[in-house]
């Protein structure tokens, strides 16, 4: 083989998936992280003694590569997934509502819980219908964001507060006057209009970080703590600048952020990489609180017209809440968001109206997802250079940037330097018969 040693920059999820594919090849890998953690956005820490992943993280049953990838490094008995669709709803004082697969196909397998959905009224349930419809018969207008799709499909208030805005603002997690109308079909067509299976929730029982270090264990080297600088890509490999020294490998794949992959090119033109300057980041905040009344009979539920679009039960009497395209909270003190999270919790969940809380802690993330800005292309994993490859959730996978895009784009990025170290090989041998004959 003709790249026999191989770096990854990053080891997030898109890196590690790019590692793995690359060792499984019989290249030698060598990873590269600048933090101490492993995982990218997709990890866990320690706060007070208690391990906390960095954002409650959430798969569907269609991200198949992300189950397989979970498999592939003997982390797939972590994973909870649900058997069929089953979606909790919630308004203040505790009213429920709930959306439930059936035994129809697809797409009307919500059929039933849909007609019986408490939150919705008759009129804005056919105002949803006629959307659903459209989304499967048309095709968005170039350049339309969702916000305009919705309204070119007469979505009223009634109909975003209990349905568009409680599944799709954490699956987007942007305003929808950001999101291209493209992107949001894709989620509604994928998740929940193409297969009756599709939309099932998922999610580790470990923190992240085990999954992480799970992947890095079947590597060769991994280094914490070690930022690659910038990159020189040559002829016969690349040479990667680390703070302390420099390093030649055969071939690397980048799978940072775009700013960082800015960073280290220096001038991504030369190198084929385009749109690193469309991107920007979205964040996410969870906040944890631990009380004292144990469990609240849910897995995760949704909270209509909150900050806090859902609240997830990690084990008994201990809630994460997830603030979804949450700029206007991001700077706000974490007392403030912390008791911000308790009271609107306490709104939702009356049993717990009287409870304690016992602790609590924030965790952000300014840059959790990546989005291009309306009309811009996502950055494609292939460069002009046959040693070099970019990966990462951001990328052009077909998918928003999620757990599912990183675990492919690190796959993509790898077969892409596998496929060209066999046609060097391949060329090296017909020239050493030309020279032969």
């Amino acid at each position: 083989m003709a790249f026999q040693r191989v770096a990854v920059a990053g080891a997030g999820l898109a890196g590690l998936a790019a590692a793995l594919a690359l060792k499984d090849s019989g290249v030698e890998v060598e990873l590269f992280e600048r933090s101490r953690l492993l995982g990218g956005r997709a990890t866990s820490f320690e706060i007070d003694g208690v391990e906390v992943d960095n954002g409650q993280h959430v798969f569907l049953a269609c991200c198949t590569e992300f189950i397989d990838f979970a498999r592939r490094v003997g982390m797939d008995g972590a994973l909870h997934l649900q058997e069929r669709f089953d979606a909790t709803i919630l308004e203040r004082g505790g009213r429920t509502g709930r959306l439930r697969a059936g035994s129809l196909p697809a797409p009307f397998h919500l059929t039933p819980s849909f007609l019986r959905y408490a939150h919705v009224s008759a009129r804005d349930k056919l105002q949803i219908a006629r959307a659903l419809v459209g989304a499967l018969t048309g095709t968005p207008k170039d350049d339309e964001t969702f916000e305009g799709w919705l309204r070119r499909n007469g979505q009223g208030a009634g109909a975003r507060r209990a349905f568009w805005d409680p599944f799709f603002i954490p699956a987007i997690n942007a305003p929808f006057d950001r999101v291209g109308a493209s992107d949001a079909m894709f989620v509604l067509k994928t998740a929940f209009l193409g297969d009756a299976g599709a939309a099932r929730f998922g999610f580790s029982t470990l923190p992240l970080a085990h999954l992480a270090a799970a992947a890095a264990d079947r590597l060769d080297v991994v280094s914490t703590s070690t930022a690659v600088v910038s990159v020189a890509p040559f002829d016969a490999g690349v040479r990667l600048n680390l703070p302390a020294q420099s390093r030649e490998f055969d071939a690397v794949v980048l799978a940072l952020p775009p700013r960082q992959v800015e960073r280290v090119l220096g001038d991504p033109a030369q190198f084929g990489v385009e749109n690193l300057d469309a991107y920007e980041p979205f964040p996410i905040i969870d906040v944890h609180c631990w009380h004292d009344r144990g469990t609240i009979g849910l897995d995760f539920a949704a909270a209509l017209e909150s900050p806090l679009q859902w609240i997830f039960e990690k084990a008994p009497g201990y809630l994460c809440c997830s603030f979804s395209s949450a700029d206007e909270y991001l700077r706000k003190p974490t007392a403030e968001l912390e008791a911000l999270a308790w009271s609107e919790i306490q709104s939702f969940l009356p049993p717990l109206r009287e409870a304690n809380l016992t602790r609590s802690a924030v965790t952000r993330n300014p840059e959790a997802t990546w989005l291009p800005k309306i009309g811009r292309k996502r950055t494609a994993q292939k460069t002009n250079h046959s040693r070099l490859a970019i990966a990462g959730a951001w990328t052009q996978t077909g998918w928003p940037d999620t757990m599912e895009s990183a675990i492919r784009s690190g796959k993509m990025a790898a077969d892409l330097l596998l496929h060209n170290s066999l046609k060097l090989r391949s060329a090296t041998r017909t020239n050493k018969c030309q020279v032969t004959s």
